[in-house]
């Protein structure tokens, strides 16, 4: 028996002992995670998801791709050339368990990404600046007296914990997508991963509350760009104008 799971952004065809490389996990080498986005079990198929359906891995390391080199010249003004390679992190796990039902009563966690360059997220991680955009708000934040101080602790015990957008689709309405590009943030390749996992309108995102968008932040690995983008306000004005 074999399953079709999704990570990442990508799918992966798995059967029971197979070894395989996906996008970096929030895990340690030697834990058990379950992924719990199965697209196709057995002889059962999703629409798009099979429900109480899960697969079980056991992380083996956390590696590194083949290098990327990227090479830019600039000509005539500044006559300056650059070269730079990347490694993606990875990580390297074998599947141990298939299973076709009772994978929402499991009590092997969840396979969340981890955060781009940061590793897994640790208590108060959301209390940083992790970008210049993110230091200059909070530097106004603070020369306004806007940012209270808080404990870690206090943190976790606000955060809700995350859930699934009930508003989510198999397909466009009317097979005509929303150019989600118009939100500032989100390039071809996020769209394109918004609508594998059923979003395709500027509406839907306008709708999504908290729970909801730190359920889809992990989901697709975005590190917290939905909240410090604004992606939900920004989407609002859009809807709005659209009715007007």
């Amino acid at each position: 028996m074999f399953a079709v799971l999704k990570t990442g952004g990508k799918q992966y065809r798995v059967q029971s002992g197979d070894v395989l490389r996906v996008e970096k996990l929030a895990a340690e080498a030697g834990d058990k995670v379950q992924f719990n986005d199965i697209l196709m079990i057995g002889s059962t198929i999703g629409s798009p998801l099979v429900t109480g359906a899960g697969v079980v891995a056991e992380v083996i390391d956390t590696i590194k791709a083949d290098k990327v080199v990227t090479y830019h010249k600039r000509r005539r003004k500044h006559s300056s050339q650059r070269t730079r390679g990347h490694r993606q992190q990875l990580t390297l796990l074998r599947v141990t368990d298939l299973l076709e039902s009772g994978a929402d009563r499991s009590d092997v966690k969840a396979a969340v990404g981890a955060r781009s360059g940061n590793g897994p997220r640790v208590k108060g991680d959301d209390r940083y600046a992790m970008n210049k955009t993110d230091q200059a708000e909070m530097a106004r934040r603070v020369q306004s007296g806007e940012a209270a101080e808080k404990s870690a602790e206090a943190d976790d015990k606000a955060a809700p914990s995350p859930v699934q957008p009930k508003n989510l689709m198999q397909s466009a309405r009317d097979g005509r997508a929303d150019d989600l590009k118009l939100i500032s943030g989100i390039d071809a390749t996020t769209e394109s991963l918004l609508n594998e996992n059923g979003v395709y309108h500027i509406d839907q995102i306008a709708s999504w509350n908290g729970r909801e968008i730190a359920y889809m932040d992990d989901k697709l690995s975005l590190g917290g760009r939905i909240q410090s983008e604004k992606w939900k306000q920004q989407a609002k004005k859009l809807a709005a104008e659209k009715e007007a």
